[in-house]
């Protein structure tokens, strides 16, 4: 029988596991249910899938622990985390740890669909010389797939969209991070530090008194 995708859920609750394959399944997906992050990882290891859904605070291995041990095996691996830590810095943490989603509990069923539908919708955007597939948050500038955590993906796709025109950094904070304008912080600055690194020092120009711009060649 074919489905839309492969996909993992891996929390220690029994009741949220089960519902959340039960709608998986009903949804046209195939849904593997862990309880632990131990065997999450040895499931994800020995079968590809699509997506796994994570739960953040486990007894065993936690998900920054079961994350770090995915992303490092399989750096392609689409990850979102589930948890019931609201806080904006514990969801900045694991979008740069690798995560492409962060949902908080209590969640609702159907946004927790649809951004899986999201995460497995194939759409490529494409900006001079620098293809992204958002689906696996996925760069190629012309040298081959190059993986991204969320928000480097995130910002560059902002500027993508802005090509070959300069992107305040005020804006570039509050569309990526969700943050009001801070003078003081570099986190734009950093992130764009390793987007230069990863893909070549060549494709984000500094605008002096503007901001950062994509160069659209």
């Amino acid at each position: 029988m074919s489905h839309l995708g492969r996909i993992l859920i891996v929390d220690d609750e029994p009741k949220i596991r089960s519902f959340i394959g039960r709608a998986l399944a009903s949804a046209g997906y195939a849904a593997d249910l862990s309880g632990d992050g131990a065997d999450a990882v040895a499931s994800a290891l020995k079968t590809r899938y699509d997506l796994v859904i994570l739960d953040l605070v486990m007894p065993d291995l936690d998900g920054r622990q079961v994350l770090g041990k995915l992303l490092a095996a399989r750096p392609d691996q689409a990850v979102i985390v589930l948890s019931c830590v609201a806080d904006v810095a514990a969801k900045v943490d694991l979008l740069e740890r690798g995560a492409q989603d962060y949902l908080t509990k209590p969640f609702s069923l159907a946004e927790l669909l649809a951004r899986v539908r999201v995460r497995l919708r194939s759409e490529v955007i494409r900006a001079g010389r620098v293809t992204l597939d958002i689906a696996k948050l996925v760069a190629d500038v012309g040298d081959g797939p190059v993986y991204l955590t969320r928000l480097e993906f995130l910002l560059l796709r902002e500027l993508a969209e802005h090509a070959g025109h300069a992107v305040p950094k005020g804006e570039l904070l509050a569309t990526v991070w969700g943050y009001d304008f801070d003078p003081g912080s570099n986190v734009v600055d950093v992130c764009v530090r390793r987007l230069r690194s990863k893909l070549g020092f060549d494709l984000i120009k500094t605008v002096r008194g503007e901001g950062y711009q994509l160069v659209a060649r």
